[in-house]
């Protein structure tokens, strides 16, 4: 019989430092990308795919040392972060321009679908944002910016039409029918809209600490329909903080539990498990289930599970 639970420790994460195109480029070839839950977005047959499971959305991570970036691009179905470690700058529109955000520790983002993003580690350390792509097939759902595509060429890496990279640099050539991807030209740029803070901060960034202050609304909905961020991006996201879920309870869908702060003790028809910050735990549908503290403390964590909504959100409020 199979295990209804099924753990990705954080300390057991294993990276892939050529996930995507912008591998070479100097001010983003340092970061790393973790494919947790599912097949991801990942470019390179290198990446490593801790759970197969296919359940309506992907888990993944990305790992930067400071003043490393994730370079301008968007995505077809939904991107949602939050910060596990460090403070993370968010800068978005066709240039990075349009406008930006800065992130800490605990806070999620729910980027607009039809927005190019990116991302940099702004703070002293390595930091890790936390990572929920909409859909089971995210394969192919990453559109570059023209600027990131060139850059990547002169640096000896070439996304083929078939969605993996080849690196000249190993020697490597696309294959006979795979034609280097044609970048987006000024006419299709114009489909992408450019959103200043104002549309995008109040209405998609929910910060930790106000998140911990509603106390009375555990666990509380962060993402869906009549949630705080009332999106319906194929999935749902709450946050849960001590003493929400001590009943135990069962759920017709599978649920992931992405451990924030402190340590919780997850038991699952009578057996324990612990889940620490930065761990990632998938239960299967179904299943008998209880989360309380596991010491006492600070104790905080994401809870995500799909939806029968399309994987990709909508814009506009």
């Amino acid at each position: 019989m199979r295990n209804p639970v099924h753990v990705v420790r954080f300390g057991e994460l294993k990276p892939c430092r050529t996930a995507f195109i912008d591998a070479h480029t100097p001010g983003s070839d340092q970061k790393e990308n973790f494919t947790i839950i599912g097949g991801g977005v990942s470019e390179s047959a290198d990446q490593h795919v801790h759970l197969s499971d296919q359940i309506g959305f992907n888990i993944g991570a990305a790992g930067q040392p400071p003043k490393c970036n994730n370079s301008l691009h968007t995505h077809r179905t939904a991107e949602v972060f939050f910060v596990l470690k460090g403070r993370w700058r968010f800068f978005w529109g066709q240039h990075g321009s349009a406008g930006e955000v800065i992130l800490n520790e605990g806070d999620i983002f729910n980027i607009p679908t039809p927005v190019f993003r990116g991302f940099e580690n702004v703070g002293d350390d390595y930091g890790m944002i936390m990572a929920v792509l909409g859909g089971d097939d995210a394969g192919g759902g990453v559109v570059w910016a023209p600027h990131v595509l060139a850059a990547a060429e002169a640096h000896g890496l070439v996304l083929g039409d078939n969605g993996r990279l080849y690196d000249r640099q190993l020697d490597e050539t696309l294959p006979p029918g795979v034609a280097p991807i044609t970048p987006l030209t000024e006419q299709q740029l114009t489909a992408f809209p450019e959103l200043p803070n104002a549309a995008v901060v109040p209405h998609y960034v929910k910060r930790y600490w106000d998140l911990m202050a509603l106390s009375d609304h555990q666990p509380c909905p962060v993402i869906g329909a009549g949630a705080l961020i009332h999106d319906r991006p194929g999935f749902e996201v709450d946050f849960v903080s001590r003493g929400s879920l001590t009943s135990a309870y069962q759920s017709d869908r599978p649920e992931v539990l992405m451990g924030m702060r402190g340590h919780w003790k997850l038991t699952v028809d009578g057996t324990d498990t612990l889940i620490n910050p930065g761990d990632t735990v998938l239960v299967d549908a179904g299943a008998s289930r209880t989360l309380v503290p596991a010491v006492s403390g600070e104790a905080s964590l994401y809870r995500v599970r799909p939806t029968e909504d399309p994987a990709g959100p909508t814009l506009g409020f």
